[in-house]
């Protein structure tokens, strides 16, 4: 079980402040924290050395919460507002008010890292016929590849450069095209193109949102080889929170009317369409379903005046960026693989043609084969291959944080080392006059404080789990004889705490003697603790 999220307020733990500090208060606390940890203060090397760690942290706290700006982000965003280099304007003083400016700027500056960097997209096609080989001719019967780059040259201005080249046999064709889109507004954009090539042609494009749930676009382009003039429409809108219809009209010299719709979701992605032109029909539909956040398996099929297809087949997520798929096809054309790498904005894509004659005893073992041989592999190679590597990186994570837990251990200790004297003599003090004596105080894992509780030993195995803090509440004592942990701040950053068990919940166990009287009590991590009380009384 998780610790519950918390707002960020180590820095107000580091000086012993409450939340609703005063400015006075915050110079007190920092003053009293800087006599004990002032390098000048301290001869020795090693001495001096911890000082000015320690000293560092308690400035960095003070720097942040003595200004009224720097605390008030602090308080809504943590460290994170303050490292991410947002300022505020002086006339901001309302929590809103912040939040929003805040906003704002970190939109602005993710816009900015967005314009810095160019996205850049692109495909190969490789369309291979092992019949054609057998024939004697070359295994390639054609290539196609296609590129652009995309770039933000302002906030509202986009400019898209792209090519493609095909070939078939020996003829090729290809096309250059620049497209430039303006956002007019939030519900509005305006698109320029221009293509160079075999059909070269000039057009524009307009969309806008109509309503809050419907887009709506016009074209119009002109071909510069015969001057024709091609008119678009299309209308799109939002049918359900997952799915998507849409219109489209085209009038020209090949004239289309299509009607589709899509439906997405976090398991599955569904989509069909239906399109009749002057001289053609046809209808497409396709279905993915996400077995995990790795794989998943699709079908699709097409069917019209001139295709008659049915597809399946599966992907895999291969890296944080790559996936790779390999597809079934067979229809008309005859029986064919299709294997895909995707990458980023880049996708290789080799489809092979097996068979141009359509036979039930070979479209079934073309499907059955590779599929059988995947599930082999999947189940004694791939699997154990992942599980071994899933299990490196769980090694590797608990190493680290391992090492991360022992490196805040050993700066608690040395934070402690500084503090030894100075809690030492207000023990004494509250000896002298029966007062407040923190006799045993350990912080760490929920579980094994309970323990701790009942039984006045702590098991080896469990010792890296919890930490000895009765010196440092010792030294938080006042001269009355109080001592106080305010509310809502996590108690690993009090100066001399760490957190000895990070993700798992966190209390702290104090036994105290007070008036001869033993008392012990035991508080959650970001509970008030108020001593002593009667309350707590053995």
């Amino acid at each position: 079980m998780k610790e519950p999220e918390a707002p960020e307020k180590d820095l107000y733990a580091r000086l012993h402040l409450s939340p609703d500090a005063s400015d006075e208060e915050i110079r007190k606390a920092y003053r009293q924290w800087a006599q004990i940890y002032h390098p000048d203060k301290y001869q020795d090397p090693q001495m001096k050395d911890i000082a000015t760690e320690n000293f560092q942290r308690i400035r960095d706290a003070y720097e942040v919460l003595s200004d009224e700006h720097k605390r008030q982000i602090y308080d809504i965003y943590g460290m994170e507002g303050l490292n991410s280099g947002l300022e505020l304007g002086p006339k901001l003083n309302r929590p809103e008010e912040i939040k929003e400016e805040l906003e704002r700027l970190r939109r602005r500056r993710e816009e900015e890292k967005l314009f810095a960097h160019a996205r850049p997209s692109g495909s190969l096609l490789a369309n291979l016929s092992v019949p054609q080989y057998l024939e004697g001719g070359g295994i390639i019967r054609g290539m196609a590849m296609s590129s652009e780059v995309q770039s933000q040259i302002s906030k509202r201005n986009t400019v898209a450069i792209g090519g493609n080249l095909v070939v078939t046999g020996k003829a090729g064709t290809g096309a250059a095209t620049v497209l430039l889109r303006h956002h007019a507004s939030s519900a509005a954009s305006i698109e320029f193109m221009a293509t160079a090539g075999l059909r070269s042609l000039v057009g524009i494009q307009t969309t806008r949102q109509v309503s809050a749930h419907s887009t709506a676009t016009s074209g119009l382009s002109v071909s510069l080889r015969d001057g024709s003039i091609n008119l678009s429409n299309g209308w799109t809108r939002q049918l359900s929170e997952h799915t998507v219809g849409n219109i489209q009209l085209v009038l020209g010299t090949e004239s289309t009317i299509g009607v589709g719709w899509q439906k997405k979701n976090d398991k599955t992605t569904a989509a069909g369409e239906v399109k009749f032109g002057t001289s053609f029909f046809g209808a497409s539909a396709h279905y993915t379903h996400h077995f995990s956040s790795k794989s998943h398996g699709r079908i699709a099929g097409r069917i019209g005046s001139t295709a008659l297809e049915f597809e399946i087949g599966g992907g895999r997520r291969i890296s944080d960026f790559s996936t790779v798929r390999m597809l079934y096809n067979i229809g008309i054309q005859g029986i064919s693989w299709r294997f895909e790498l995707h990458r980023a904005g880049q996708k290789l894509v080799i489809p092979v043609l097996l068979f141009r004659e359509l036979n039930a005893l070979v479209a079934t073992s073309t499907l059955l084969i590779p599929s059988s041989l995947y599930f082999l592999l999947k189940t004694y190679i791939v699997k154990p291959y992942y599980l071994r590597r899933e299990r490196q990186k769980a090694l590797e994570k608990m190493e680290s944080l391992s090492t991360q837990v022992h490196e805040a251990r050993e700066a608690a200790k040395r934070a402690q080392k500084l503090l030894e004297n100075v809690a030492n003599r207000k023990k004494n003090k509250q000896l002298e006059k029966d007062g407040l004596v923190i006799t045993r105080a350990i912080y760490g894992n929920r579980k094994l404080i309970r323990e701790s509780s009942e039984h006045s030993e702590v098991k080896d195995d469990a010792a890296s789990q919890l930490l000895d803090v009765t010196l440092p509440l010792n030294f938080l004592v006042t001269d009355s004889g109080q001592l106080k942990l305010h509310a809502g701040i996590k108690k690993s950053g009090i100066m001399g705490f760490c957190d000895p068990c990070p993700g798992e919940p966190k209390q702290l166990l104090v036994e105290y003697m007070f008036s001869g009287q033993k008392y012990t009590v035991v508080v959650d991590d970001y509970d008030e603790l108020f001593l002593p009380q009667d309350i707590h009384r053995i």
